[in-house]
C-alpha cells in the first residue's frame, strides 16, 4: 500500500468509523479463543484507525495475531509496521525470510504461523524437504549453502541467545552487515507473532489438524 492510499484510509476510517463493513474485519480462517473479534461498533477510535491501516491490504481482513494487538493499537500499529519492512522489505531472498520464520514457528510451535507461513515458503522456493525437517525437530539435510547459514544464525540465536564469530562472519560475507540486521529482525518479530498467537490460542481453520507435532521440552 502506498503512502497516500495508507493515509487516505485512515482518514476514512477516522471521519466515519462505523461505516467500515463488519466484514473487513472478521478473520480469514481463525477465531482467537482468549480475544473475541472485535466488531466497528466495539473499537474505540485507535483501534478503528489501526485496523483500517491493518485492513487495507489486498485481502482486507484482520487475521494473524492482529486481532488480539487492536487491544493495544499504539502498539499494534508500530508492531505491524515492523511487520510491513521484515516481511516487503528486507535484504534477504524471499525465500530464506520466509525460512527464517518457519524457524520461529517450529522453536515456538506457533501452530497457526507454520500453518500462515508455510504456503509462502513453497511459493517463494523453499525446498518441501527442508520444512519437512524442520518441522519434525531435526536439522534439514540437503540445505544448500544459503539455507544452511540462515538455519546456523537464527538457530543460534533462538537456543544459545548469541551468534558466534564463525556465523557471524559467514552470515555478514555473504549479506553483508543489513543481511546480519535483517536476519535478527525478522526472527525477533515472528517471535512476537508466536508469543501473541499462542497467548491468544488463536485456532486453526476447521477440519486443519495441527501441522507441527509437539517436541520434548529441551532441558
Amino acid at each position: 500500500m502506498t503512502r497516500l492510499l495508507r493515509a487516505a484510509c485512515l482518514a476514512a476510517a477516522l471521519a466515519t468509523p462505523l461505516a467500515i463493513p463488519l466484514a473487513s474485519f472478521a478473520p480469514a480462517h481463525a477465531q482467537d479463543a482468549r480475544f473475541p473479534t472485535l466488531a466497528p461498533a466495539e473499537m474505540t477510535e485507535a483501534q478503528t484507525r489501526v485496523a483500517a491501516a491493518i485492513a487495507g491490504g489486498p485481502r482486507g481482513r484482520i487475521a494473524g495475531p492482529f486481532n488480539a494487538w487492536l487491544r493495544s493499537p499504539d502498539i499494534g500499529d508500530r508492531l505491524q509496521r515492523v511487520g510491513e519492512g521484515v516481511r516487503f522489505k528486507s535484504s534477504i531472498p524471499r525465500d530464506l525470510n520466509e525460512f527464517a520464520i518457519l524457524i520461529v514457528a517450529r522453536e515456538w510451535t506457533a501452530q497457526y504461523e507454520w500453518y500462515a507461513h508455510h504456503r509462502l515458503a513453497m511459493e517463494a522456493g523453499l525446498p518441501e524437504a527442508v520444512a519437512a525437517d524442520l518441522a519434525q525437530g531435526r536439522k534439514p539435510r540437503r540445505m544448500s549453502a544459503d539455507q544452511a547459514l540462515v538455519y546456523d544464525f537464527c538457530m543460534q540465536l533462538h537456543r544459545d541467545h548469541q551468534v558466534t564469530d564463525a556465523t557471524f562472519n559467514a552470515v555478514k560475507a555473504r549479506f553483508g552487515e543489513q543481511g546480519v540486521i535483517d536476519l535478527i529482525a525478522v526472527s525477533g518479530y515472528y517471535v512476537i507473532v508466536s508469543m501473541t498467537l499462542n497467548t491468544a490460542q488463536t485456532q486453526l481453520p476447521a477440519g486443519v489438524q495441527p501441522p507441527l507435532p509437539v517436541l520434548r521440552r529441551r532441558s
